[in-house]
């Protein structure tokens, strides 16, 4: 630390790599004790120089683990912790800055980039609001609908989403755009039809007709097999058994049931790709209002997605109570039969004990138990009739119980499965109801461990890469928004859900509630501060909640840019660059900007270059920052030059130059009070650092000035 602040560094950023356990190449702030932390005040002090800290690189977003793949609150809480003992070391050397945190929540699609997490600003996971209506999607253009990235050439027909269970976490089989899907075709009204009127009596309308509760029944419409509206096709409130023509019945998760050909006499069935429904994911959520008797939120309404894989499963819910139904079909008769066994063998043991022994082969019955094995190869052995009940009865038990417990495992399956598409969810829904609140704590965090009042600590989220939600502005930037509101609820209400005074007590939400789902009891919360208005706790959070900026990561969205056909490569790159800028503008001109990092590269790998020697639009960033008074810290990450160059120190050298850093000097070729001619980069290239004897040139706050004192505040002389 202290080799860089002889080199010219004004600031300085203590980053770890270690995540939860540290080791001597991967150190965590905990490996720094109460004396190493009291030394790096000092030095700060001594130097004047300012820190911001980066947490974990580990961390990749508060949502999946990335050593199991899963989506578990345990995780988010566990890296929760991690940066807020980043805090804590921010706050004990006098960091009251930036503490800088990655989000890469998930993996998803380039071609399907919907940011929204709540419902102020659209819905989680979704690609239409509340109302029906599509919501933009930030990987085309907003003028021309152009797909703006994309990984490959199949990507538009092959991508690729999670979703989980939101009780274990688990990620399921991921629904791929163009693959296809066979359901049932379900029954439903025609346009011209027989009905039943208000009277019960059965007429002919067009169009529309009453069933025999004096229901309306419009074209469109579930109906049963005795043509009556379902008024609960998708099972919002129940499940039920449906008598299929020919007296079979089935049971049908929801009301709706299967049309039969009635040429051959089976179901009908299609196919369905994720496009196709969009629509029943709306109808069901148009049936979620009717039932329910209010609009779904963002958690509970309905995605393509998610109605995609709950039709998968319940084909397989299906398959396994159709094998129950089939397995468990013959047990009434196996018991039955079991029962007159039972009397028979009574009958015969009272039999042969009245008989003779000499007289008892007149009863006598042929053992035919091997004779499906041996045929006849041999002569069927000749026993008791007791004995011969009684093998039969225990192969009759076997029978039973096989048949018992298989029907028992596929009803089980059959729920199981169910329970699993009941809690199906986006992982986008996931952190709009989970990880904004992990995030808003540690606001909280960073808001009760800020010492000095002009110097507030932040906790400034970092875009990771394009891959991973949040690596795209408008994603990171909803993020920080949601995550400022749950903030802010967190500090003016008295109850929330999941209180901490209530000690996470269970409830069980019952009635007409989207699939009696489990949620936390609402208890006292811990975090509200009686006496903070609502816009004073949205000052707070707005001030320790922000965005860390890395420009090399942003530029690694270039190696997916489609280039717009017809345009030159020079016209791409004009645009690439325009589209980048606009990007970041978005996030400055909302003041949410909070650290910067001030990386280059070619837009392939997020190699570290020094600023200028790459492709990355930095000085154009700088001069954005300008516009909008950012006085934050600007970091520049070493890479090349710690490995093809002499030194890292060389990075914030090259970033100097590339940003017009003035070079001063006192032997007449700097820049002097007595005019002489300026000095250039070129005349002290490598010059300063590695010699033997006193620098030519001072640069940046070393440059000595009239009133220039050492802190020991010994003169200068």
């Amino acid at each position: 630390m202290q080799a860089k602040i002889r080199a010219g560094a004004n600031s300085l950023e203590l980053a770890f790599p270690g995540t939860f356990e540290g080791n001597r190449q991967a150190q965590t702030p905990e490996m720094y004790g109460k004396v190493q932390r009291q030394a790096l005040r000092e030095v700060a002090q001594a130097n004047d120089v300012k820190f911001t800290t980066h947490a974990a690189y580990g961390i990749m977003g508060l949502s999946q683990d990335p050593r199991t793949g899963q989506f578990q609150l345990s995780y988010s809480r566990n890296a929760r912790a991690e940066v807020e003992r980043a805090i804590e070391f921010a706050a004990d050397v006098g960091s009251g800055s930036s503490v800088v945190v990655h989000t890469g929540e998930f993996e998803r699609p380039l071609t399907h980039i919907y940011p929204y997490l709540d419902e102020e600003r659209g819905l989680a996971g979704h690609e239409v609001d509340r109302n029906g209506r599509e919501l933009r999607n930030y990987a085309r253009d907003k003028e021309t609908g152009r797909l703006l990235f994309k990984r490959d050439e199949a990507e538009v027909q092959q991508a690729k989403f999670l979703l989980l269970d939101d009780r274990t976490g688990q990620v399921f089989e991921t629904v791929q755009n163009n693959k296809a899907i066979s359901q049932p075709v379900w029954r439903r009204a025609k346009k011209d039809y027989w009905g039943y009127n208000q009277k019960g009596e059965k007429v002919f309308i067009k169009g529309q007709r009453y069933d025999d509760k004096g229901n309306l029944i419009y074209e469109g419409d579930y109906i049963d097999y005795e043509d009556k509206k379902i008024e609960d096709p998708f099972g919002i409130r129940h499940e039920h058994w449906e008598k299929l023509p020919g007296g079979h019945k089935v049971r049908v998760h929801g009301g709706r049931v299967p049309e039969i050909d009635p040429e051959t006499g089976r179901i009908k069935i299609r196919l369905m790709a994720l496009e196709d429904f969009k629509k029943e994911a709306e109808e069901y959520n148009s049936y979620y209002s009717k039932i329910v008797g209010k609009k779904p939120d963002f958690y509970d309404r309905v995605t393509a997605r998610e109605m995609f894989l709950k039709s998968t499963l319940l084909t397989q819910a299906a398959q396994s109570r159709a094998w129950s139904l089939e397995y468990g079909k013959e047990l009434p008769n196996l018991i039955k039969a079991k029962k007159k066994l039972v009397s028979l063998l009574d009958h015969y043991k009272k039999l042969e004990s009245q008989m003779k022994a000499e007289d008892l082969w007149k009863i006598m019955k042929q053992d035919n138990s091997l004779a499906r094995f041996i045929g006849d190869l041999q002569t069927p052995e000749m026993k008791r009739p007791t004995d011969v009940i009684k093998e039969r009865l225990d192969d009759l038990d076997k029978e039973i119980q096989f048949r018992s417990d298989y029907t028992i495992s596929l009803e089980q399956q059959a729920e199981d499965t169910i329970e699993s598409m009941r809690h199906l969810r986006t992982p986008e829904k996931f952190v709009a109801k989970n990880v904004t609140k992990e995030y808003a704590l540690l606001g909280i965090k960073a808001m009760q461990e800020t010492r000095n009042k002009e110097k507030p600590i932040a906790v400034t989220v970092e875009n990771l890469f394009p891959e991973r939600f949040g690596g795209h502005p408008q994603e990171l930037k909803n993020l920080i928004k949601a995550a400022r509101r749950k903030m802010v609820d967190l500090l003016t209400k008295p109850v929330i859900e999941g209180g901490g005074a209530s000690g996470g007590d269970w409830n069980k939400k019952t009635g007409a509630g989207v699939w009696d789902r489990q949620m936390f009891k609402k208890g006292k919360n811990p975090y509200y501060r009686p006496n903070l208005t609502r816009q004073e706790a949205e000052r707070l959070a707005e001030q320790h909640i922000k965005v860390t900026f890395d420009t090399g990561h942003m530029n690694l969205w270039r190696k997916y840019w489609n280039p717009a056909p017809g345009k030159s490569p020079e016209e791409n790159e004009k645009e690439f660059r325009k589209w980048y800028l606009e990007q970041f503008e978005s996030l400055a001109r909302e003041g949410m900007i909070g650290n910067m990092h001030l990386v280059d590269n070619f837009g392939y790998r997020d190699d570290h270059l020094a600023p200028g020697q790459g492709n990355t639009p930095v000085r154009e960033v700088m001069h954005i920052l300008k516009k909008y008074g950012y006085k934050g810290p600007l970091t520049v990450e070493p890479g090349a030059d710690a490995s093809t160059d002499i030194a890292d120190v060389y990075g914030m050298l090259k970033a100097w130059k590339h940003l017009g850093g003035q070079v001063y000097g006192t032997n007449g070729i700097g820049v002097i009070p007595s005019g002489m001619p300026s000095g250039s980069w070129s005349n002290i290239q490598y010059s300063y650092f590695g010699r033997n004897y006193s620098p030519y040139f001072v640069f940046g706050g070393y440059s000595p000035s009239n009133d220039f004192t050492f802190w020991s505040n010994v003169p200068l002389e």
